[in-house]
């Protein structure tokens, strides 16, 4: 579980429940919008309904990215009270901690909303399949809720990251990568569509994350040699 990764101290806890409760907020006010937008139009109006929702999602995607901009600045300002409250000048928790948790804490919630949805589908009334529709439905929903979770943990590094060094086209990436992840679902039930471009993407933005984290090829291949060492059974065992 991700969230065994910051459950060892208070420190990243607190910002990852606040982080889930941004994602809340603009998950509210998208809603709100998207549902004032529908009753406002003509339900019999097909394509008006289809461009609604596309306008939704994306209206949604702009909105997280604001959220998770502000909360950066929130953060920023968080930190900069701490350092001045302690004792050695120093902060319990670094900027790149704070977007590791920030990023978690955006994927946890939107995957937990993903998975209530999934489930309220799962309620019946039938069986999934029955009408000539793909019986993978459940499952890759599932593959699907996992490479978000991802992806939000590694758009909260690159995000950030770009905040901190003023780097305009990281967060423009992040946004344009949101973008499309959320835009490949409408390719569905053709799951491949959606599926393949997203894990090829949680790919790409975990390899950049990773670099602009201070990572290396030779540290990985160190780090994946030590443990392999470790686990590997010893002489006379």
């Amino acid at each position: 579980m991700p969230m065994v990764t910051v459950s060892g101290s208070p420190a990243p806890v607190v910002p990852t429940l606040a982080m889930a409760f941004f994602w809340l907020v603009s998950l509210l006010l998208s809603s709100l919008v998207w549902f004032i937008a529908v009753k406002a139009s003509d339900p019999g109006n097909k394509p008006l309904q289809k461009g609604l929702l596309i306008f939704g999602v994306l209206f949604s995607v702009l909105l997280q990215e604001a959220f998770r901009f502000l909360y950066y600045k929130l953060l920023r300002k968080a930190i900069e009270g701490l350092v001045a409250l302690s004792e050695d000048g120093c902060s319990p928790i670094s900027i790149q901690q704070m977007a590791y948790v920030a990023g978690l804490g955006f994927g946890l919630m939107s995957g937990a909303f993903s998975m209530i949805n999934l489930l309220a589908d799962a309620l019946g009334p039938g069986t999934v399949g029955i009408h000539g529709d793909s019986q993978l439905y459940f499952l890759t929903s599932a593959f699907m809720t996992m490479v978000v979770i991802f992806l939000h943990t590694f758009w909260g590094i690159l995000f950030f990251h770009g905040c901190e060094t003023q780097r305009w086209w990281e967060m423009a990436a992040v946004v344009l990568t949101h973008l499309i992840v959320s835009g490949s679902t409408f390719w569905n039930p053709l799951y491949v569509g959606s599926l393949i471009p997203s894990y090829l993407l949680m790919f790409a933005m975990a390899a950049w994350a990773y670099v602009l984290s201070g990572g290396c090829t030779r540290n990985l291949l160190q780090r994946l040699q030590g443990q392999q060492s470790e686990t590997s059974p010893q002489p006379g065992s």
